[in-house]
């Protein structure tokens, strides 16, 4: 069977980079991240564009942003360092032709259930919005390892997001626009689990009940614009 061609976002290279930096923006100003703390990427052609270490979004331009290939190799030159977290992006990128962007952040109330190593179960029919019956959550490792991206990787198996223990969460997208929108929902499970959870262990929809929102969702084209 022939290889599937990876997706790219719409837009030349210099219309990317401003997305970029726009939705980084967008993701501070939602309260979705605080700090430097969490990177952004998007796949141009033999690579990716990913957010540099250590500079706060309201301060970075598109020139900023540096351009990889897919071995953590910079491409153009710039003097700036790329996200500690770059090989995680880039192995999801490799990995997942039909993904073209990958958000990474330290949201609040995701950051809390990871913190216990709980993934959300299907206690909300919008765990679907994921991809899965649930949004999984990977084993810890230590950040800008290999270990975790291949934890992550492993977690991210038929969804568009996953949380990472005692760190964060990922979600992913066919656009910046979409992996931030997938992203923001998945804070808003969490927090709705979290607020669940003080009234006991909610009680979960069953497989073929999750199966009719996955056909409903297929029906409607729910989530899947970019």
């Amino acid at each position: 069977m022939p290889a599937v061609p990876p997706v790219l976002a719409p837009g030349s290279e210099a219309e990317l980079r401003q997305q970029l930096v726009t939705v980084a923006r967008r993701l501070n100003a939602s309260g979705l991240n605080q700090g430097t703390s969490g990177n952004l990427s998007v796949r141009i052609p033999g690579g990716l564009l990913i957010t540099p270490s250590s500079l706060p979004y309201e301060l970075m331009q598109p020139q900023d942003l540096v351009a990889l290939d897919l071995a953590g190799g910079c491409r153009d030159g710039g003097s700036r360092r790329p996200s500690s977290e770059w090989r995680l992006h880039a192995d999801i990128l490799a990995g997942r032709p039909e993904i073209a962007a990958v958000l990474h952040c330290h949201s609040i109330h995701a950051t809390a259930l990871a913190c216990h190593g709980r993934a959300i179960p299907p206690f909300h029919y919008m765990t679907a919005v994921a991809g899965g019956d649930d949004i999984r959550c990977a084993p810890y490792a230590t950040f800008g390892t290999a270990e975790l991206s291949d934890l992550a990787v492993a977690a991210l198996v038929d969804r568009r997001a996953c949380l990472l223990a005692q760190h964060g969460q990922v979600a992913l997208g066919a656009s910046l626009d979409q992996a931030l929108r997938i992203a923001i929902e998945v804070e808003t499970l969490a927090q709705m689990y979290l607020q669940a959870l003080q009234l006991g262990e909610p009680p979960l929809l069953s497989p073929e009940q999750m199966a009719a929102v996955h056909h409903q969702f297929r029906t409607l084209l729910y989530g899947a614009g970019a």
